[in-house]
């Protein structure tokens, strides 16, 4: 699951609605909200972030926080680590490699590293 997923889970979930009833409203397929929620398809376009911030009437902070998570949330990311030093490349791979047997605390802890205490990158 993407953190963009998890958030129009939540969302949907807290108000009620089915997934069938939200896709049909958004002009979308059950399959592709499904998709999207579950984190199988890559990350949104705009238009659909735009579109799903409207049906959930969204204040301007969480339509912001919406984008800014559509916007991290591709579930099959390319590092390109060409012309960056041997260490970057490591670092990319051994991610990689590692990354599904980390608990939540380990990637907590590496996002509070990298990006600050308020996790945005």
């Amino acid at each position: 699951m993407t953190p963009f997923g998890e958030k129009v889970r939540a969302l949907r979930e807290a108000r009620g609605i089915l997934m069938k009833k939200m896709a049909a409203d958004l002009g979308v397929s059950s399959a592709y909200l499904s998709a999207l929620e579950h984190g199988h398809r890559g990350r949104p376009g705009p238009g659909l972030v735009r579109q799903i911030s409207a049906y959930f009437e969204l204040g301007w902070d969480d339509d912001e926080g919406l984008t800014r998570l559509a916007a991290i949330s591709h579930p099959k990311v390319t590092v390109d680590t060409s012309g960056l030093t041997p260490k970057a490349t490591e670092l990319a791979n051994t991610l990689a490699a590692k990354i599904s047997g980390m608990d939540e605390d380990t990637l907590d802890r590496l996002l509070d590293d990298i990006n600050g205490p308020d996790n945005k990158p």
